[in-house]
């Protein structure tokens, strides 16, 4: 098994909350991970009908099965639950008792919200980080292959290939889960809306326009963005407020959460096709946004992560507030260092000067270096840099 760096989050977390919630994707290793962390908790999935069924029809009696608590797994799934575990842990706030995991954060982060909050701890739990599979001495030997391999466990853990694994997974979990949430009636206008998002990765969301692309009215477009954003399919970054006395851009950035499945949204077939892809920047982008957020969500932390444009096209691709301070960082897909790649960080510097921290070229080559302005990180370090956004 990979060691996951939220690992340690997880107990933090449960010596101090008598409920530990972990959500995310569906195949991001929720459930490994809870298993392997609390391995003396009974073990209970919800997906399982009968489960369910006794669940539902007599939540007292099934939480009574456990007097010493367990992991139930998509709990969302049992939605009254919530309310009568906040019954029994306000009895008995006992830490660390209940843990629990979801898919969805429509109804999960509701119910949390509505009946246990102060009373529970929380966990985002993406794919793998780079970082991760370097400590498991299963890091990728290049960034294409880290673009189009993706980064979710079962490419890991077993022999199958992207190729194979990602039709199977939009079918059984993106698309069955989905279409709960909104209630599909033209799956082909869904799939085509899905690829749309992936052509539109590291851009301005314009959902006029993505609308029209798929026959669909603005509030559809919208209302799907939301589910895929609950389903950890995408996020939207959304720009800095900070204007310096310029008109700023307000629309938010679209970018996935795993690259392999915009590649294959995309069809792209084998990574030397990244190589030369027209997306191959807009990938690069999302690969390094979504390791950036992978490494707050490790550590039990929200997105601090924005990005900057004013009206003339001036743009820094990401910044981390921290503070007051606000951290620079350009990413640009080439591997041969230019001085063009400076431009938009130096005038940030010159506009910034008393709310700017150092910084920061993530690019797609292998040399670091540490000049007198920037600090350059290839690819492979960028790891080190989730660590302390």
């Amino acid at each position: 098994m990979i060691n996951r760096d939220a690992k340690d989050t997880l107990l933090r977390l449960s010596k101090g909350f008598p409920v530990v919630a972990v959500t995310g994707p569906r195949q991001s290793g929720k459930t490994t991970l809870v298993r392997s962390v609390f391995f003396d908790k009974p073990y209970v999935s919800l997906e399982d009908l009968d489960k369910r069924g006794f669940a539902e029809e007599d939540p007292r009696a099934f939480l009574a099965t456990y007097p010493d608590g367990a992991i139930f797994d998509e709990i969302q799934r049992c939605p009254d639950l919530f309310s009568y575990l906040q019954t029994i842990v306000d009895n008995n706030p006992r830490m660390g008792r209940y843990i629990l995991t979801g898919s969805q954060q429509f109804g999960f982060f509701s119910n949390i919200s509505q009946s246990l909050a102060g009373r529970v701890g929380m966990v985002q739990l993406l794919p793998f980080c780079h970082g991760e599979l370097c400590a498991a001495k299963q890091g990728l030997s290049s960034v294409e292959e880290a673009i189009y391999r993706g980064f979710y466990p079962p490419l890991y853990d077993r022999q199958v290939t992207a190729a194979d694994w990602y039709p199977g997974y939009v079918v059984t979990y993106l698309e069955r889960d989905l279409r709960q949430l909104i209630q599909v009636k033209d799956l082909r206008t869904f799939q085509l809306f899905l690829r749309m998002c992936a052509a539109r990765t590291g851009q301005l969301l314009n959902l006029s326009s993505l609308a029209n692309d798929c026959g669909i009215t603005h509030n559809t477009a919208k209302a799907w963005i939301s589910v895929l954003e609950a389903s950890y399919v995408l996020f939207l970054l959304q720009p800095h407020h900070k204007n310096f006395n310029k008109r700023l851009i307000k629309s938010p950035k679209l970018y996935f959460y795993d690259t392999g499945l915009a590649c294959w949204l995309l069809g792209i077939q084998n990574k030397d096709q990244v190589v030369t892809h027209a997306l191959r920047g807009a990938l690069f982008e999302t690969w390094v946004l979504s390791e950036l957020i992978k490494g707050r969500f490790n550590r039990g932390l929200h997105s601090n992560l924005y990005f900057w444009r004013d009206r003339s096209g001036t743009e820094v691709d990401v910044i981390i507030e921290q503070g007051d301070i606000l951290f620079p960082v350009e990413i640009k897909s080439g591997k041969t260092l230019t001085t063009g790649y400076f431009s938009g960080l130096k005038k940030w510097l010159a506009m910034a000067d008393d709310v700017t921290g150092s910084a920061r070229l993530v690019y797609a080559g292998d040399e670091e270096q540490m000049r007198t302005q920037f600090d350059v990180i290839p690819w492979h370090s960028v790891s080190k840099l989730a660590q302390v956004v």
